[in-house]
């Protein structure tokens, strides 16, 4: 099975770039990045250091319900491309540990999915998900339950 690996939509992180709110109602924060645990969750590559990030509250959901969880994430001050490609980028097998788990088509948890699982097993945890018909979608947090990505079935070659 082919894998969709996508960022945040480009919609959304233009918005909170103009200064929109986050899913708290409030604006970003602009912050220097510091080290290299600074991950965009739009272009998902890493903010350099001492490059100018966003901090901000992001809900990956598009309706309030029990499960639309919000949290913490990094977005580039600048403009970048949308990540939207069939394989994770390289650098999530170094996410140690990363939390994976399947969502229906109500965008509620499917609870059977969820693992605690090393960056180099992410890739087949998340075939292993999809293959359930039941699961919409897999969301990839950080051991923080930060928001990684979403990962949906991708198209047949």
């Amino acid at each position: 099975m082919r894998l969709a690996v996508q960022g945040i939509p480009t919609a959304q992180a233009d918005a909170i770039r103009r200064g929109g709110p986050d899913a708290n109602g409030q604006p970003a924060l602009r912050r220097r990045a510091e080290g290299p645990g600074n991950p965009c969750r739009h272009c998902l590559q890493l903010i350099a250091d001492g490059e100018d990030k966003l901090v901000l509250s992001y809900r990956p959901f598009t309706s309030l319900q029990p499960y639309a969880e919000a949290g913490p994430v990094f977005l580039h001050a600048r403009g970048c491309e949308r990540y939207e490609a069939d394989t994770l980028p390289a650098w999530f097998a170094f996410l140690a540990p990363a939390l994976v788990r399947g969502y229906d088509a109500r965008d509620w948890i499917r609870y059977e999915t969820g693992r605690v699982v090393d960056g180099p097993e992410l890739e087949a945890r998340c075939r292993q998900i999809l293959a359930d018909d039941d699961v919409a979608y897999v969301h990839i947090r950080s051991k923080f339950n930060c928001f990684q990505c979403r990962v949906e079935r991708g198209q047949p070659v």
